[in-house]
């Protein structure tokens, strides 16, 4: 069965999709942008102010359902220029103390409403049995 996730606390979707989706212990986050919550606009500023706005909104979605950053498992950031990546970067891992997740990164040619990042994520809830143990190489 699958859940609806919604919050004002981030930014309302800005077409037919959800914000996130949670099926048994999986949220499925879809793309945020740099978009203010509050007033639905873009916020001003550089990618740094853009990355930092689209991870706040990331948390937002989260804490609707008592989740943080340690339970993303899978990021996927969109860049519309591949240079932005070392701020991006630098930022993005601001926000993952320890344990980041599995993540990828692309460059695309255009983004909702100009945006110049855009980051999805699943995170995973911790009622599923995972430990946060750090899977080693055993092949010997």
């Amino acid at each position: 069965m699958k859940k609806i996730i919604s919050t004002k606390e981030a930014p309302a979707a800005v077409g037919p999709y959800s914000q996130a989706v949670r099926v048994g212990s999986t949220i499925y986050c879809a793309g945020q942008i740099p978009l203010d919550p509050k007033s639905g606009q873009m916020v001003p500023g550089d990618i740094g102010a853009q990355t930092r706005r689209v991870l706040e909104n990331i948390a937002a979605v989260l804490r609707a359902e008592s989740l943080g950053f340690e339970n993303i498992v899978k990021t996927t950031i969109f860049l519309t220029n591949l240079s932005d990546f070392q701020t991006v970067n630098e930022i993005y891992g601001s926000y993952f103390k320890k344990e980041p997740p599995a993540r990828s990164t692309v460059q695309v040619p255009a983004l909702p409403k100009g945006a110049n990042v855009e980051i999805e994520v699943i995170a995973v809830a911790n009622d599923n049995g995972l430990s946060g143990e750090i899977a080693a190489d055993t092949s010997g």
